[in-house]
């Protein structure tokens, strides 16, 4: 592994667009420890045009200054994080961040005594406002569920004490938990993590893999209690902060912000329940491919292919990603060409650096990919991912003010998903070697187990116990697990074995500590497959719209960006098209393996 000092400068990111240097980062640092309070000369005046003008005029100057630096200080400590003077750095950032957030405190309560009549009377006296409509408009709508200044000050201090759950259980999976040590394929003695869990339970030795799934939640089972307080008490806090601001449940709380009907949500679900029979498929295949008797969940995670996959160069994956996304128009591949030009890319692991990937960027900067490229097809797939959020980002920056570049979650994996799917085509379509497409399906076939079945499950159960909670139930550890794994078997189908030692997943899942999150992955990728599978088939008008969302950023609610894009959420069908999608892989697959 390179220390981040060998690392030839054409493979990093390259910055500037963020900052030239480190002494040009401190100029605006100093900038906003210098001006944040200047916020609170805003506080009892914004109930007039002129003083409400002034104010964004100067949250905007200080906003952006305040993403470019953060988003400097994190990916400069991405870069390495034992470089001491980049933890300092994203220190003082975070901290930074706090004060901010607690001397704008002020600024929603005080917004939310507006009225409709008082917008459009400002919007009257100063037209320069007209711009910020829509702002005003989202924030209105939250006006029913707005408590009193008092009331807000009360819940905001006790928001941090009362949402530290996640914070428990990810020290907890992450830290205090001690899993033992396990034999690996050469009969060596490993200590098994979290983190190294995944590498164990895909490995190519049957006995790995189980030895590595029985540790693992023998020892969530242990501690089944600690997880259950912890989980039940976010799982109660977030019941009691929707009661209390006067919304039906959890869910609809969760999903207001992006204006996301709970429809949409159960119609994921109720869709999955029909189409779950596609797992009884998946599971055979995988069985008789591996060759099993029977299948454990300790069998699902290998590799259905055992011969090694083919390998690329990073400037290899470049032109087939290009070549792949070619059919989204000379416009978008000239631009995402810039992503290479001009270094938007970090691309090889070197010691320190954080592992896994990411797109970052903010309105004065370039948008950044953070990879570990090591040449496998996922590495290749995954540069195609995260360059769909980067020209999601480019061109919502490139089409909207500031006040409207940012799109909400519920819209931000559809792009990269698009990208994803595209290049698989193209993969399968461009290769004679069987082995090659095999490999690549069975990716596909992975993505869709994970992304649309195994999170609506996710989302299925998170529903179930803020229900439950809300109705009376008491979210006992055995309650919890039991509800999961009568879940997993319903989603698993018949043709695996589903371990009782399954029902101690959920402590080790992060995501049910994010409040509704999860059925965004799955209705992300049924939506990127509708819009996908119209574009790979020409149909007439599919890309021009599809590009047209791309610009959209946060100017529209995102169910009504998808429709701009072709795709109605609120219709089954768009759930139905992921699915269908899943089943004909499954059946290509089958095809190819048996010839």
């Amino acid at each position: 592994m390179k220390k981040r000092s060998e690392v030839s400068e054409d493979a990093k990111w390259d910055l500037s667009s963020l900052y030239k240097s480190d002494e040009d980062f401190l100029k605006d640092y100093d900038y906003l420890v210098n001006n944040y309070k200047k916020y609170k000369d805003f506080e009892g005046k914004l109930n007039n045009a002129k003083d409400i003008y002034n104010f964004f005029v100067f949250d905007e100057e200080f906003s952006k200054k305040f993403e470019a630096a953060y988003n400097y200080s994190s990916l400069k400590f991405d870069e390495d994080v034992t470089n001491f003077k980049y933890q300092e750095i994203s220190g003082k950032m975070d901290k930074l961040s706090t004060d901010v957030s607690e001397v704008t405190s002020f600024i929603v309560p005080e917004m939310m005594k507006l009225t409709k009549e008082d917008v459009d009377k400002f919007i009257l006296e100063d037209s320069r406002l007209e711009l910020y409509r829509w702002e005003f408009r989202n924030l209105l709508r939250a006006k029913p569920h707005v408590l009193s200044e008092n009331e807000e000050k009360l819940i905001s201090l006790l928001s941090s004490p009362l949402s530290s759950f996640e914070e428990i259980s990810s020290y907890l999976c992450n830290s205090d938990i001690k899993f033992g040590n396990i034999l690996d394929s050469e009969g060596k003695e490993v200590e098994l993590t979290n983190t190294n869990f995944s590498i164990y339970i895909a490995d190519k030795d049957r006995e790995v893999r189980k030895r590595a799934f029985y540790a693992l939640y023998k020892q969530y089972e242990n501690m089944q209690n600690t997880f259950a307080s912890s989980y039940s008490s976010h799982v109660k806090y977030m019941n009691i902060n929707a009661k209390i601001r006067g919304y039906k449940d959890a869910r609809e709380a969760a999903l207001f912000g992006g204006n996301i009907d709970v429809k949409i949500y159960d119609n994921l679900i109720d869709t999955l329940h029909k189409n779950l029979y596609i797992m009884d498929d998946y599971y055979k295949l995988k069985k008789d491919v591996l060759g099993l008797d029977e299948l454990h969940i300790y069998d699902i995670y290998t590799d259905l292919i055992s011969e090694s996959s083919k390998k690329y160069t990073f400037d290899e994956a470049k032109d087939i990603v290009i070549s792949a996304l070619s059919v989204l128009g000379d416009d978008y591949v000239n631009d995402l060409k810039k992503a290479f030009d001009e270094r938007w890319v970090d691309i090889y692991p070197n010691s320190g650096k954080r592992g896994g990937a990411y797109s970052s960027g903010c309105y004065t900067s370039n948008p950044y990919v953070l990879l570990n490229f090591n040449g496998k097809f996922n590495d290749v797939s995954t540069l195609a991912h995260e360059l769909g959020h980067s020209m999601h980002s480019y061109y919502s920056i490139k089409s909207n003010p500031y006040i409207y570049y940012n799109y909400k979650i519920f819209v931000a994996e559809v792009a990269s998903q698009v990208n994803e799917i595209i290049l698989a085509r193209y993969l399968i379509d461009h290769t004679s070697s069987k082995l090659e497409k095999l490999n690549i399906l069975d990716s596909l076939m992975e993505l869709f187990k994970g992304s649309i079945v195994r999170q609506t499950m996710f989302a299925e159960f998170e529903k179930l116990m803020h229900d439950k909670e809300a109705s009376g139930e008491v979210l006992t550890s055995k309650f919890i697990s039991d509800s999961y794994y009568e879940l997993y078997k319903k989603y698993s189908g018949s043709n695996m074995i589903s371990d009782p030692e399954i029902r101690y997943e959920w402590e080790k899942i992060p995501h049910f500590y994010y409040n509704f999150y999860v059925y965004q992955y799955a209705t992300g990728l049924a939506a990127a497959c509708y819009i996908a599978s119209n574009i790979l088939e020409g149909k007439e008008g599919a890309l021009e719209k599809y590009l047209k969302f791309l610009t959209l950023g946060g100017s529209m609610d995102p169910v009504d960006e998808l429709k701009v894009a072709g795709v109605d959420m609120n219709d089954p069908e768009v759930i139905q098209k992921g699915m269908d999608m899943f089943k004909s892989v499954i059946e290509e697959f089958k095809e190819i393996y048996e010839k």
